[in-house]
């Protein structure tokens, strides 16, 4: 039973550590939104106005979001085979997907821009989440097989379509804008709507999670788990470095020899995410793999700060985003502003230390947060 339950805590602490972890990367690159945005990054980034330190804390912020669709997909199989035997998940991730909706559309819309109703509602990570675990409520009782494969085919097939562009007025326009195309579904008058996260990829990345899920099954061996979570990470980056290097498909802006070696890795790494490309989703799932190998077992201070923030994903999120607004209105008040009409930072190394700095503040509220959730047996904190 002792060694069960030491193999249950290590699960869980290392799905909690990577989330953390990923979760540290999205402050960064939200106080970059908010204090850095007189420098604005392009999608994939222009390499000739974008400094190689902003070039690659934006690069690292790309692993945010498939970690965390992947770790909900495997998180929701977790939820439905618990110790004590399978349980139907339907009912937890449509109440769950249908809360993220309504969060996106009012409290994160709100602490993105400080003004309701906003003047245009931003459809962003929140939301898609939110759909893609509505999709797989609905397809969750498929094998796990046809759930990989599906997923597979979604994750490696998308690129292949991802170019058709429909204009406005077209047939179909609001369903392809939802699913692949970012922009807007209304542009026009009081209320304009933005798609900035199509939802057809992330549909792909949550299903491969829930398929991962027995990979962390009480009777699944550690260094089985290991092997396969080295061999999937490795396997992903062999075939990132193939398609990259040939530039023959999986992203839709080929690399370019640069002046210098430099900038010949910034072009080869500079990957589309909106939607995210083939090459984008291999980088950034195969290195989380790679480092969810690694985590395993290790137990130390940094791991259980990363496994504290990573056990309240969504009280973070909301949290940061609503202070990150409260302290951009506070600088503007008290010092002015210096670029447009927001405060911002002068430098790149400055907006890691705000990082920083907002990451210790956060944390005391995280772990009792945390803590209650724990101890609490309000049923709707699990939620959160």
């Amino acid at each position: 039973m002792q060694n069960h339950l030491q193999v249950q805590s290590n699960r869980i602490a290392t799905i909690d550590v990577l989330r953390g972890i990923v979760m540290a990367l999205m402050l960064v690159d939200h106080v970059r939104e908010s204090f850095f945005a007189h420098d604005p990054v392009a999608d994939p980034m222009a390499l000739a106005s974008t400094p190689p330190a902003l070039f690659f804390t934006r690069l690292a912020a790309h692993f945010c979001a498939p970690v965390f669709v992947f770790l909900t997909g495997l998180s929701a199989w977790l939820y439905a085979h618990p110790a004590s035997g399978p349980r139907d998940a339907s009912g937890f991730l449509l109440k769950r997907g249908l809360l993220l909706i309504l969060l996106e559309l009012t409290l994160v819309n709100f602490a993105w821009y400080g003004q309701w109703p906003p003047a245009t509602f931003y459809l962003q990570v929140i939301w898609v989440i939110g759909l893609a675990m509505l999709v797989l409520a609905l397809l969750h009782r498929l094998s796990l097989r046809w759930l990989a494969a599906i997923g597979a085919l979604i994750v490696c097939g998308h690129n292949a379509i991802s170019s058709w562009r429909l204009a406005p007025d077209d047939a179909g326009y609001v369903l392809w804008t939802l699913l692949l195309q970012r922009g807007y579904l209304l542009a026009d008058g009081a209320l304009q709507i933005k798609v900035s996260y199509p939802l057809l990829p992330w549909i792909g990345v949550i299903l491969l999670g829930y398929a991962a899920g027995p990979l962390y099954a009480s009777s699944m061996p550690t260094r089985r788990r290991c092997w396969l979570l080295v061999l999937a990470g490795a396997l992903a980056l062999l075939m990132l470095v193939l398609l990259r290097g040939s530039n023959l498909y999986g992203e839709a802006q080929p690399w370019e020899q640069g002046a210098d070696a430099l900038t010949t890795l910034m072009s080869m790494l500079n990957f589309s995410k909106y939607p995210p490309s083939l090459d984008y989703l291999l980088l950034t799932l195969g290195g989380a793999a790679l480092l969810a190998a690694a985590l395993e077992g290790r137990e130390h201070a940094i791991t259980r700060y990363f496994a504290t923030l990573g056990s309240a994903p969504m009280f973070f999120y909301l949290l940061h985003l609503l202070v990150l607004l409260l302290l951009q209105k506070l600088l503007v008040l008290l010092l002015g502003a210096n670029h447009g009409s927001r405060w911002g930072l002068e430098s790149v190394w400055q907006l890691w230390a705000l990082a920083l700095l907002l990451l210790t503040l956060l944390y005391p509220c995280c772990r009792s947060f945390a803590r209650y959730k724990r101890q609490s047996p309000r049923r709707w904190l699990r939620y959160f």
